[in-house]
């Protein structure tokens, strides 16, 4: 090897990571981008194909545009002669604000709840196989046998809405934290018993750093199910604040006045929330582990 060579091959190699990064990148934006400009498309010619009478059951994207995300007859003229529009109607916005607080109540209290379980059901077999098969069976009673028993007990507003919520996204919270706290190497645990921890150092130091993962692969799945549970909520319980659902139950029955593309509109905001919530709790839960665990794809010097 010439001494000529030795300074470019270091620069080949560093070159290679950055050209792959980029083009992780661009395929990353590409994928989704590409798959939401087919669905749009199909979308649109399925709409164009109908029957007019079947049109107004499912309008095409450019009604569903223009009617939820730019309304033209929601623009006015201020004193300074300056052209203002609501850019979301301010119908869906506030229903759009409510149920994404009363999904990430929910959200909130579903996590605390699972967390403090599976810690106790991590630190005690006998809670384990004492609690963890009624938690199955609450997953799989249908909710619509739960709403007699909390509006009784809770009424027809926002508690019984955040208390849907709850028994919806708890679930995966408990099962995949007790998977994460379960998880902890056999020989990691020899080291804690050999220098004297204690349970709750244990705890702390060894069993929270390695289910940090799977508590957090629980709370993105439970973050779209709070959304779901927030909806769900909303349908049944219909008094006070109206959700995203009570918009979407409302146009539902407004079919006969041709209201359908605000209901079209209204699902995708629901949509766009879920998917909102999930990228949240996907950096978050990136970030909480870089601690103890590369991202993937990295390798060290």
């Amino acid at each position: 090897m010439s001494e000529s060579d030795s300074p470019t091959r270091p620069l080949t190699r560093s070159r290679a990571p950055v050209g792959s990064a980029v083009r992780s990148r661009v395929l990353k934006v590409m994928g989704p981008t590409l798959f939401l400009a087919a669905f749009v498309a199909g979308w649109h010619l399925l709409s164009a194909n109908l029957s007019p009478s079947k049109k107004a059951i499912v309008p095409g994207p450019a009604s569903v545009f223009r009617v939820g995300f730019w309304n033209s007859s929601n623009c006015k003229v201020d004193d300074a002669g300056k052209v203002i529009c609501e850019y979301v109607r301010g119908d869906i916005l506030h229903a759009l604000l409510q149920t994404t607080k009363e999904a990430a109540v929910g959200l909130l209290i579903a996590s605390i709840i699972g967390v403090a379980i599976a810690v106790l059901m991590s630190q005690a077999r006998w809670v384990e196989r004492s609690v963890f098969p009624w938690a199955v069976a609450l997953q799989t009673i249908p909710i619509l046998a739960l709403v007699p028993f909390i509006q009784i007990r809770y009424g027809y507003d926002f508690k019984s809405r955040v208390i849907v919520c709850v028994v919806i996204a708890v679930f995966p919270i408990l099962t995949n934290t007790l998977f994460g706290l379960q998880s902890a190497d056999d020989g990691h645990h020899d080291l804690f018993t050999l220098h004297g921890g204690g349970r709750l150092r244990r705890l702390w130091k060894l069993q929270f750093p390695g289910a940090m993962p799977a508590i957090f692969t629980g709370l993105r799945i439970s973050a779209g199910l709070s959304v779901v549970g927030a909806i769900v909520g909303e349908y049944f319980f219909r008094r006070g604040d109206p959700g995203l659902g009570h918009l979407i139950e409302n146009y539902r029955r407004m079919q006969s006045k041709f209201d359908m593309p605000s209901m079209f509109a209204t699902v995708i905001y629901t949509c766009l929330l879920g998917v909102a919530v999930f990228a949240i709790f996907s950096v978050l839960g990136t970030l909480s582990t870089r601690r103890w665990y590369e991202p993937a794809g990295t390798t060290r010097d």
